[in-house]
């Protein structure tokens, strides 16, 4: 596509050249013009009563090589020169002017998070959590920091808990758990092929999963029991999902809470023990 095109008027013009499927893609971008650039190629398609290769033929049909190149066009056209700037780390930014940027786009993800987060999901898996024999964590990369975090944070309960970031932990400890127990799995777009091997068996052998992502139509959401989800504002250049990991954390705090909420006799009880073995290592 030539770059002086408007995409806007580009899908305008081209509106009736469209199958019916590609007029309600467009539909959906024109009333949708700033939702759109943070859907994954899953959320375009389910929102849009369509498939994932029709998003995609769409794309390329209007010159794009993905819908990734389609939304970087879209936003530089639908936000303001302030918000583009918001969003993007650049090579000569001051350390004070990073940290801004960082910390608004956490801070409006943890706002966005507040409204998606299904409370009665929340319920359902502190229930679960509560009552569960044992927990394992699953998790890889970046996403496996959190796990470790929930690791460290609900072994105070009492309540055995591993995380594992090895495909091969993870498809022995989904083999030999039961109904019983719980799986947690911790994943930034949902879409780990790793990661779904390991949920998968889980979900053929009836072990509970609760799924942490940011992505609400990933294929580890269509596999777990309980999703909560949690919207991180991405800022460009870095590679990892830095927003997305502290506000998984921060679902992660919900649950502790609500764990602890259940069992706060119990849990009072095991923090003032472990409270009390660290303070021995102080000077």
């Amino acid at each position: 596509m030539e770059n002086n095109v408007s995409i806007v008027t580009l899908m305008r013009s081209s509106y009736n050249n469209m199958t019916k499927s590609e007029k309600r893609i467009i539909d959906y971008i024109l009333a949708n013009e700033k939702t759109v650039i943070g859907q994954t190629i899953s959320d375009l398609a389910t929102n849009t009563n369509s498939s994932e290769v029709t998003i995609s033929r769409f794309c390329k049909k209007l010159g794009f090589n993905g819908l990734q190149s389609l939304k970087i066009a879209l936003a530089s056209e639908v936000f303001s020169r302030d918000e583009l700037i918001s969003q993007e780390i650049n090579t000569n930014d001051s350390y004070r002017t990073i940290a801004e940027k960082l910390f608004l786009s956490i801070a409006d993800g943890l706002q966005d998070t507040l409204k998606l987060l299904d409370f009665n999901e929340i319920k359902k898996a502190v229930d679960l959590i509560s009552t569960a024999r044992q927990i394992c964590v699953y998790g890889f990369g970046n996403s496996y920091t959190v796990c470790k975090d929930i690791e460290t944070r609900f072994m105070r309960f009492g309540i055995p808990i591993k995380a594992y970031c090895d495909l091969h932990m993870q498809l022995t400890a989904s083999s030999v758990l039961t109904d019983k127990d719980v799986i947690i799995a911790v994943s930034h777009t949902g879409s780990n092929i790793d990661l779904l091997q390991s949920i998968e068996l889980a979900h053929k052998n009836n072990i509970p999963v609760i799924a942490i992502t940011s992505y609400m139509h990933s294929p580890l959401c269509k596999l777990a029991d309980i999703v909560l989800h949690g919207m991180g504002r991405e800022v460009a250049y870095k590679s990892e999902a830095v927003a997305s990991r502290l506000i998984h954390m921060a679902i992660v705090d919900v649950l502790y809470m609500g764990v602890y909420q259940k069992n706060v006799d119990k849990g009072f009880t095991n923090i003032k023990k472990m409270r009390s073995a660290i303070a021995k290592r102080r000077m």
